[in-house]
């Protein structure tokens, strides 16, 4: 006991018996590291910033190796650069948690800084989308509301039929998808295009809106709304499911209808579908 609290309580460097202060840059690298491990990302970049042997230890590699997902070599390799070996670990976590397009820039991934889970958006332009060709029915709208910068409008029509599929090596987890919609219209204007909350929203309260999907595996979901918020963007949760190997490509396919034709229905803006964790889904309705 006494040789340990010697050396928590040394002597001063005058000879006195009073305790030297440990300063934080006292502190071994190597302990840093160990307690940085158990914080999330963002506390971690915050302590980074206290000194330079806090922001060395920030950056060892088991630290943001138990970050990232377990098949972020694929993902790195596959769609940011052939090798990433020359990159420290912190580096490619912080590539990651910034949008990663593909696909002709309609779909973009990234990691949440948070959690490191992943998360993808589908743009409309990636969509199938019945009569999108013909602008009796539909539009594509510029507008800075959408991550994509494009909205699919339907102005009116008898059959409505939006359908996608994705394939993508997802790390293993429970994941959400969501259509980003909504009701209100958008009218031209000189140079630009306008959007009212009430003209031209009409139909969707006769029947609900089915949204479906489904994977190759068995998983199958099918769920009904009526669309009834009027002039903000909503996330409509369509359904759950399991990814149980990262190291397969995931297949999924789904879809957002309502083709009862004994009526027409308009006013529908259609973003953008949205993959996350579960645990994700609050925090991006929260930022509607």
């Amino acid at each position: 006991m006494g040789a340990n609290s010697s050396l928590l309580s040394p002597e001063s460097t005058d000879g006195s018996s009073h305790p030297a202060k440990i300063q934080l840059g006292d502190i071994p690298e190597s302990c840093v590291a160990l307690v940085l491990s158990y914080l999330d990302p963002p506390e971690i970049c915050k302590l980074a910033r206290l000194n330079r042997a806090f922001r060395a230890a920030s950056s060892a590699d088991f630290i943001w190796d138990a970050k990232l997902p377990l098949n972020y070599h694929h993902l790195v390799e596959e769609y940011l650069m052939k090798n990433p070996s020359k990159l420290g670990k912190n580096e490619i976590y912080r590539r990651l948690t910034r949008p990663v397009r593909f696909d002709a820039g309609n779909k973009e991934f990234w990691l949440d800084k948070r959690t490191g889970g992943l998360c993808l958006s589908i743009s409309c332009k990636a969509l199938t989308i019945t009569g999108i060709d013909d602008r009796r029915y539909w539009n594509f709208i510029p507008t800075d509301e959408s991550r994509f910068h494009t909205i699919a409008y339907l102005q009116q029509i008898w059959w409505l039929e939006v359908e996608g599929d994705m394939d993508f090596s997802f790390p293993t987890g429970t994941y959400s998808l969501l259509f980003k919609l909504r009701l209100g219209r958008f009218t031209k204007r000189p140079n630009r295009w306008v959007s009212n909350h009430d003209d031209g929203v009409h139909g969707w309260d006769i029947k609900p809106v089915q949204f479906q999907l489904s994977t190759p595996d068995g998983q199958h979901v099918v769920s009904k709304c009526f669309l009834e918020n009027k002039g903000i963007w909503e996330y409509h949760h369509v359904g759950d499911f399991v990814v149980d190997d990262s190291n397969v490509s995931t297949k999924i396919k789904f879809s957002l209808a309502q083709i009862d034709c004994t009526h027409t229905k308009g006013g529908l803006s259609v973003d953008s579908v949205l993959i996350c964790p579960c645990n994700l889904v609050k925090d991006f309705k929260a930022l509607l």
